[in-house]
């Protein structure tokens, strides 16, 4: 009997033995294929960055070469400080940053106030008035790009950055809906406990909510930021100024009507990628808390 047992015990460990084998190379030969996908995908998207960058580099009879010479031959760095004196680049820049920073404080600020008002707070036409407010994110910009212009120039907002990071403060559907997402995974008796406490609703939202859900506000800061400093279609109908153009449309401006400066403007869009880039890096944790914890309802 002891011998049978052991040769039952020696087969288990045999087993389990391959089955943990198995098992871990499974494991090993998913993650070698993922990596590998990672890698490709990686290559072909870095390709257009690649040639932007050695374009910029670039004298202008190398630029359309055949076969394509990815090191430029000499390398100008010249490039950059001529293609940011050939055009009002600081001030376009300068123009940008308000936009995109003036926008940043409206849709943080209005989408945790009104987020706050749809997840924590109990009011008669709440849940019909949110149905309305995800019904107007089915709409096209281009829906509403008309009213809304007739709306500024009655305004006299046309040829101003108002109608750029004005309405902002008065909430986008998306970041509201994320914002009140976020806000309904918290336990409500943390509401609970600061009224016993004497607080009212605005100190429940800024000393107990808000601190809670700061990766869904940087959420909110960083998309908001990187679409208003790339946002071309908004600047081109309200701005007739070209000292009041920001960088999208400003960039265009290398461009006219017989001849692009493509050295100049890949050198021009290089120094204006750099600010989205470090922004991203700098709040990238909050930015994918923020997928993560987006959508995990109570």
């Amino acid at each position: 009997m002891s011998i049978l047992n052991s040769r039952a015990s020696g087969g288990k460990r045999r087993s389990l033995t391959s089955i943990m084998s198995s098992m871990s190379f499974r494991q090993r030969s998913q993650r070698v294929f993922i990596y590998a996908i990672l890698l490709v995908s990686a290559y072909f998207v870095s390709i257009p960055f690649v040639w932007m960058i050695s374009t910029s580099l670039k004298p202008a009879t190398q630029i359309f070469s055949w076969p394509i010479e990815w090191m430029p031959r000499p390398v100008l760095w010249s490039n950059y400080p001529e293609a940011l004196a050939l055009r009002p680049f600081w001030t376009w820049t300068k123009n940008t940053l308000f936009v995109a920073l003036m926008s940043v404080i409206g849709n943080c600020f209005s989408s945790v106030m009104v987020g706050y008002a749809f997840s924590r707070l109990r009011w008669r036409g709440r849940d019909s008035l949110f149905i309305v407010l995800l019904a107007t994110m089915m709409l096209p910009q281009q829906v509403t790009l008309i009213p809304q212009f007739i709306i500024f120039s009655k305004l006299g907002w046309v040829n101003t950055f108002l109608p750029l990071w004005a309405p902002t403060f008065f909430g986008a559907g998306y970041n509201i809906f994320l914002m009140r997402q976020f806000m309904m995974t918290l336990p409500l008796g943390l509401d609970d406990a600061a009224k016993l406490d004497g607080c009212g609703s605005l100190g429940i939202l800024v000393r107990i909510i808000l601190p809670q859900v700061f990766p869904a506000v940087g959420f909110v800061a960083i998309t908001t930021f990187r679409a208003r400093w790339n946002n071309f279609m908004r600047p081109l109908i309200y701005l007739n100024t070209p000292k009041k153009f920001t960088l999208p449309l400003g960039l265009r401006s290398y461009r006219d009507e017989f001849s692009v400066e493509w050295s100049y403007l890949m050198a021009a869009s290089m120094v204006a990628l750099l600010p989205v880039l470090l922004v991203f890096f700098i709040g990238q944790r909050y930015f994918i808390q923020g997928i993560v914890f987006t959508g995990m309802e109570k």
